[in-house]
Protein backbone atom coordinates (compact mmCIF):
# COMPACT_ATOMS: atom_id res chain seq x y z
CA UNK A 1 0.00 0.00 0.00
CA UNK A 2 1.42 3.44 -0.92
CA UNK A 3 2.09 5.75 2.01
CA UNK A 4 0.97 8.79 -0.01
CA UNK A 5 -1.17 8.85 -3.15
CA UNK A 6 -1.78 12.14 -4.96
CA UNK A 7 -4.32 11.76 -7.76
CA UNK A 8 -5.12 14.48 -10.33
CA UNK A 9 -4.55 17.21 -7.76
CA UNK A 10 -5.27 20.80 -8.77
CA UNK A 11 -5.01 23.85 -6.56
CA UNK A 12 -5.84 27.40 -7.57
CA UNK A 13 -5.42 30.61 -5.61
CA UNK A 14 -7.71 33.00 -7.44
CA UNK A 15 -6.37 33.20 -10.98
CA UNK A 16 -3.08 31.54 -10.01
CA UNK A 17 -2.79 27.82 -10.72
CA UNK A 18 -0.39 26.41 -8.12
CA UNK A 19 -0.86 22.68 -8.88
CA UNK A 20 -1.92 21.35 -12.27
CA UNK A 21 -3.33 17.80 -12.39
CA UNK A 22 -0.56 16.52 -10.12
CA UNK A 23 -0.31 12.74 -9.60
CA UNK A 24 2.34 10.63 -7.87
CA UNK A 25 2.79 7.96 -5.21
CA UNK A 26 5.20 7.55 -2.31
CA UNK A 27 5.69 3.86 -1.61
CA UNK A 28 5.53 2.55 1.94
CA UNK A 29 9.00 2.23 3.46
CA UNK A 30 10.88 4.41 0.99
CA UNK A 31 12.67 7.75 1.30
CA UNK A 32 11.13 9.96 -1.37
CA UNK A 33 12.83 13.19 -2.39
CA UNK A 34 10.59 16.07 -3.46
CA UNK A 35 12.38 18.70 -5.54
CA UNK A 36 11.40 21.83 -7.37
CA UNK A 37 12.40 25.46 -7.81
CA UNK A 38 10.82 28.19 -5.73
CA UNK A 39 7.18 28.58 -6.66
CA UNK A 40 6.90 25.09 -8.15
CA UNK A 41 4.18 24.07 -5.66
CA UNK A 42 6.11 21.95 -3.14
CA UNK A 43 4.76 23.72 -0.04
CA UNK A 44 1.23 23.74 -1.44
CA UNK A 45 1.43 19.98 -2.01
CA UNK A 46 2.67 19.36 1.54
CA UNK A 47 -0.04 21.60 2.99
CA UNK A 48 -2.74 19.61 1.17
CA UNK A 49 -1.23 16.28 2.24
CA UNK A 50 -1.42 17.51 5.85
CA UNK A 51 -4.87 19.08 5.36
CA UNK A 52 -3.61 22.58 6.07
CA UNK A 53 -5.08 23.50 2.68
CA UNK A 54 -7.88 22.00 0.62
CA UNK A 55 -7.52 21.00 -3.04
CA UNK A 56 -9.52 22.64 -5.78
CA UNK A 57 -9.94 19.25 -7.42
CA UNK A 58 -8.35 15.85 -7.00
CA UNK A 59 -7.75 13.38 -4.20
CA UNK A 60 -5.00 12.68 -1.67
CA UNK A 61 -4.70 9.63 0.55
CA UNK A 62 -2.12 9.21 3.32
CA UNK A 63 -1.44 5.89 5.07
CA UNK A 64 -4.51 4.47 3.36
CA UNK A 65 -6.83 7.26 4.61
CA UNK A 66 -8.41 10.23 2.88
CA UNK A 67 -6.24 13.25 3.70
CA UNK A 68 -9.22 15.54 4.30
CA UNK A 69 -11.67 13.21 6.03
CA UNK A 70 -9.15 11.56 8.35
CA UNK A 71 -6.58 14.30 8.91
CA UNK A 72 -6.55 13.88 12.69
CA UNK A 73 -5.76 10.16 12.50
CA UNK A 74 -3.11 10.82 9.85
CA UNK A 75 -1.36 13.48 11.93
CA UNK A 76 -1.30 11.10 14.90
CA UNK A 77 0.83 8.73 12.81
CA UNK A 78 2.89 11.42 11.07
CA UNK A 79 5.90 13.41 12.19
CA UNK A 80 6.33 16.79 10.52
CA UNK A 81 9.29 19.12 10.35
CA UNK A 82 7.79 22.19 8.65
CA UNK A 83 9.69 25.00 7.01
CA UNK A 84 9.49 28.49 8.46
CA UNK A 85 7.55 27.67 11.64
CA UNK A 86 8.67 29.53 14.77
CA UNK A 87 9.12 27.93 18.17
CA UNK A 88 7.63 29.36 21.35
CA UNK A 89 10.37 31.63 22.71
CA UNK A 90 9.34 31.25 26.37
CA UNK A 91 9.18 27.46 26.35
CA UNK A 92 12.19 25.19 26.86
CA UNK A 93 13.07 22.24 24.66
CA UNK A 94 11.68 19.92 27.32
CA UNK A 95 8.37 21.80 27.34
CA UNK A 96 8.12 21.74 23.55
CA UNK A 97 8.60 17.99 23.54
CA UNK A 98 6.24 17.39 26.44
CA UNK A 99 3.55 19.26 24.48
CA UNK A 100 4.20 17.11 21.39
CA UNK A 101 4.22 13.91 23.47
CA UNK A 102 0.93 14.81 25.15
CA UNK A 103 -0.65 15.72 21.79
CA UNK A 104 0.17 12.27 20.41
CA UNK A 105 -0.42 10.44 23.68
CA UNK A 106 3.04 8.96 23.15
CA UNK A 107 5.39 7.21 25.53
CA UNK A 108 8.58 9.05 24.55
CA UNK A 109 11.45 10.24 26.73
CA UNK A 110 12.29 13.90 25.95
CA UNK A 111 15.89 13.52 27.06
CA UNK A 112 16.43 10.51 24.81
CA UNK A 113 15.08 12.37 21.79
CA UNK A 114 17.12 15.50 22.49
CA UNK A 115 20.24 13.41 22.95
CA UNK A 116 19.55 11.82 19.59
CA UNK A 117 19.43 15.21 17.82
CA UNK A 118 22.37 16.63 19.77
CA UNK A 119 20.43 19.08 21.91
CA UNK A 120 20.24 17.44 25.33
CA UNK A 121 22.58 20.04 26.90
CA UNK A 122 19.98 22.73 26.12
CA UNK A 123 16.97 20.77 27.35
CA UNK A 124 15.94 23.39 29.90
CA UNK A 125 17.01 26.45 27.94
CA UNK A 126 14.24 28.64 26.51
CA UNK A 127 13.91 28.40 22.76
CA UNK A 128 14.09 32.18 22.39
CA UNK A 129 17.84 31.88 22.90
CA UNK A 130 18.35 29.15 20.30
CA UNK A 131 20.35 29.55 17.11
CA UNK A 132 18.71 28.54 13.83
CA UNK A 133 20.53 25.22 13.94
CA UNK A 134 19.39 24.50 17.50
CA UNK A 135 15.80 25.38 16.58
CA UNK A 136 15.96 23.00 13.63
CA UNK A 137 17.26 20.20 15.84
CA UNK A 138 14.39 20.75 18.26
CA UNK A 139 11.83 20.70 15.44
CA UNK A 140 13.33 17.42 14.21
CA UNK A 141 13.06 15.95 17.72
CA UNK A 142 9.39 16.96 17.85
CA UNK A 143 8.81 15.27 14.49
CA UNK A 144 10.23 12.02 15.88
CA UNK A 145 7.83 11.86 18.84
CA UNK A 146 5.86 8.63 18.92
CA UNK A 147 7.92 6.74 16.30
CA UNK A 148 5.73 7.96 13.40
CA UNK A 149 4.89 5.76 10.42
CA UNK A 150 5.43 8.73 8.09
CA UNK A 151 7.94 11.56 8.36
CA UNK A 152 7.41 14.71 6.31
CA UNK A 153 10.57 16.80 6.36
CA UNK A 154 10.45 20.18 4.63
CA UNK A 155 13.97 21.61 4.16
CA UNK A 156 15.27 19.67 7.19
CA UNK A 157 18.88 20.88 6.92
CA UNK A 158 18.02 24.60 7.17
CA UNK A 159 20.37 26.28 9.63
CA UNK A 160 22.45 23.16 10.20
CA UNK A 161 26.22 23.14 9.84
CA UNK A 162 27.83 20.25 7.88
CA UNK A 163 28.04 18.07 11.00
CA UNK A 164 24.42 18.76 11.84
CA UNK A 165 23.34 17.98 8.27
CA UNK A 166 25.25 14.70 8.39
CA UNK A 167 23.60 13.77 11.71
CA UNK A 168 20.20 14.63 10.24
CA UNK A 169 20.83 12.32 7.29
CA UNK A 170 21.82 9.54 9.70
CA UNK A 171 18.58 9.99 11.62
CA UNK A 172 16.63 9.78 8.36
CA UNK A 173 18.36 6.50 7.53
CA UNK A 174 17.70 5.12 11.03
CA UNK A 175 14.02 6.05 10.87
CA UNK A 176 13.71 4.44 7.46
CA UNK A 177 15.42 1.27 8.75
CA UNK A 178 12.90 1.26 11.61
CA UNK A 179 10.17 1.11 8.97
CA UNK A 180 9.11 4.73 8.57
CA UNK A 181 8.35 6.24 5.18
CA UNK A 182 10.14 9.56 4.68
CA UNK A 183 8.92 12.37 2.42
CA UNK A 184 11.97 14.60 2.08
CA UNK A 185 11.56 18.03 0.49
CA UNK A 186 14.77 19.98 -0.05
CA UNK A 187 16.58 22.26 -2.48
CA UNK A 188 19.99 20.91 -1.40
CA UNK A 189 20.79 18.25 -3.96
CA UNK A 190 23.54 16.58 -1.94
CA UNK A 191 21.11 15.90 0.90
CA UNK A 192 18.53 14.35 -1.39
CA UNK A 193 21.07 12.30 -3.32
CA UNK A 194 22.55 10.93 -0.09
CA UNK A 195 19.34 9.54 1.43
CA UNK A 196 16.56 9.18 -1.15
CA UNK A 197 15.44 5.99 -2.91
CA UNK A 198 13.41 7.90 -5.50
CA UNK A 199 13.07 11.54 -6.45
CA UNK A 200 10.15 13.51 -7.86
CA UNK A 201 10.82 16.81 -9.62
CA UNK A 202 8.03 19.40 -9.59
CA UNK A 203 7.90 22.23 -12.13
CA UNK A 204 5.12 24.81 -12.43
CA UNK A 205 2.76 22.62 -10.43
CA UNK A 206 3.39 19.51 -12.54
CA UNK A 207 5.47 16.43 -11.79
CA UNK A 208 7.93 16.30 -14.68
CA UNK A 209 9.98 13.30 -13.51
CA UNK A 210 9.86 10.51 -10.92
CA UNK A 211 12.67 7.98 -10.77
CA UNK A 212 15.68 6.81 -8.82
CA UNK A 213 18.65 9.17 -8.83
CA UNK A 214 20.44 6.78 -11.18
CA UNK A 215 17.41 6.60 -13.45
CA UNK A 216 17.17 10.38 -13.59
CA UNK A 217 20.86 10.59 -14.47
CA UNK A 218 20.33 8.16 -17.31
CA UNK A 219 17.43 10.24 -18.63
CA UNK A 220 19.56 13.34 -19.09
CA UNK A 221 21.38 13.72 -22.39
CA UNK A 222 25.12 13.78 -21.84
CA UNK A 223 24.70 12.33 -18.40
CA UNK A 224 28.33 11.18 -18.32
CA UNK A 225 31.40 13.28 -19.05
CA UNK A 226 34.46 11.42 -20.32
CA UNK A 227 37.83 13.19 -20.12
CA UNK A 228 40.54 11.64 -22.27
CA UNK A 229 44.18 12.74 -22.13
CA UNK A 230 45.97 12.04 -25.43
CA UNK A 231 49.40 12.56 -26.95
CA UNK A 232 47.92 14.68 -29.74
CA UNK A 233 44.63 15.37 -31.50
CA UNK A 234 43.65 16.25 -35.04
CA UNK A 235 40.44 17.35 -36.72
CA UNK A 236 39.82 13.95 -38.31
CA UNK A 237 39.95 12.09 -34.98
CA UNK A 238 37.86 14.75 -33.20
CA UNK A 239 35.20 14.64 -35.91
CA UNK A 240 35.14 10.84 -35.74
CA UNK A 241 34.42 11.01 -32.00
CA UNK A 242 31.69 13.61 -32.54
CA UNK A 243 30.08 11.35 -35.15
CA UNK A 244 29.61 8.44 -32.74
CA UNK A 245 25.89 7.80 -32.08
CA UNK A 246 26.19 8.01 -28.27
CA UNK A 247 28.24 11.21 -28.19
CA UNK A 248 26.54 14.53 -27.55
CA UNK A 249 29.58 16.74 -27.97
CA UNK A 250 33.38 16.65 -27.89
CA UNK A 251 35.72 19.56 -27.23
CA UNK A 252 39.45 19.93 -26.70
CA UNK A 253 40.89 21.68 -23.67
CA UNK A 254 43.83 23.97 -24.43
CA UNK A 255 46.51 22.26 -22.37
CA UNK A 256 49.59 20.05 -22.77
CA UNK A 257 49.09 17.19 -23.30
CA UNK A 258 45.65 17.82 -24.85
CA UNK A 259 42.49 16.58 -23.13
CA UNK A 260 39.29 15.76 -25.00
CA UNK A 261 36.07 16.33 -23.02
CA UNK A 262 33.22 14.15 -24.33
CA UNK A 263 29.57 14.03 -23.23
CA UNK A 264 28.42 10.47 -23.82
CA UNK A 265 25.19 8.55 -23.16
CA UNK A 266 26.40 5.09 -24.07
CA UNK A 267 29.64 3.23 -24.63
CA UNK A 268 32.75 5.03 -23.45
CA UNK A 269 34.93 2.28 -24.94
CA UNK A 270 33.80 3.33 -28.42
CA UNK A 271 35.30 6.77 -27.87
CA UNK A 272 38.65 5.33 -26.81
CA UNK A 273 38.68 2.83 -29.69
CA UNK A 274 37.88 5.52 -32.23
CA UNK A 275 40.85 7.58 -31.08
CA UNK A 276 43.24 4.62 -31.02
CA UNK A 277 42.10 3.44 -34.49
CA UNK A 278 43.33 6.79 -35.81
CA UNK A 279 46.75 6.49 -34.22
CA UNK A 280 45.99 8.65 -31.18
CA UNK A 281 47.66 7.46 -27.97
CA UNK A 282 45.28 7.44 -24.99
CA UNK A 283 47.39 8.30 -21.96
CA UNK A 284 44.66 8.59 -19.32
CA UNK A 285 40.91 8.92 -18.99
CA UNK A 286 38.27 9.49 -16.31
CA UNK A 287 34.49 9.68 -16.16
CA UNK A 288 32.16 11.92 -14.17
CA UNK A 289 28.48 11.07 -13.74
CA UNK A 290 25.90 13.82 -13.91
CA UNK A 291 25.10 15.12 -10.43
CA UNK A 292 21.54 15.40 -9.18
CA UNK A 293 22.02 19.15 -9.50
CA UNK A 294 22.73 18.70 -13.23
CA UNK A 295 19.58 16.58 -13.56
CA UNK A 296 17.52 19.14 -11.64
CA UNK A 297 18.74 21.95 -13.89
CA UNK A 298 17.87 19.93 -16.96
CA UNK A 299 14.31 19.25 -15.85
CA UNK A 300 13.53 22.70 -14.47
CA UNK A 301 15.25 25.09 -16.89
CA UNK A 302 15.03 23.44 -20.32
CA UNK A 303 12.29 24.55 -22.66
CA UNK A 304 11.13 20.97 -23.03
CA UNK A 305 9.64 19.09 -20.10
CA UNK A 306 11.04 15.56 -19.90
CA UNK A 307 7.91 13.80 -18.65
CA UNK A 308 8.44 10.10 -17.95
Amino acid sequence: MPAITVDNLTKSFGQTLALDDLSFQVEEGEVFGFLGPNGAGKSTTINIVLDFARPTTGDVSVLGMDAQRHSRAIRHRTGVLPEGVDLYDRLTARQHLEFAIESKNADTDPERLLERVGLVDAIDKKAGGYSKGMAQRLMLAMALVGDPDLLILDEPSTGLDPNGAREMRQIVREENERGATVFFSSHIMEQVEAVCDRVGILRDGEMVAVDSVEGLRDSVEGGTTLRVTVDRIDDDALQAVRSLPDVGDATVEDRTPPTIVVTVDGSKTAVLSTLEDRGIEVRDFSTTEASLDDVFQSYTTDAEVHAR
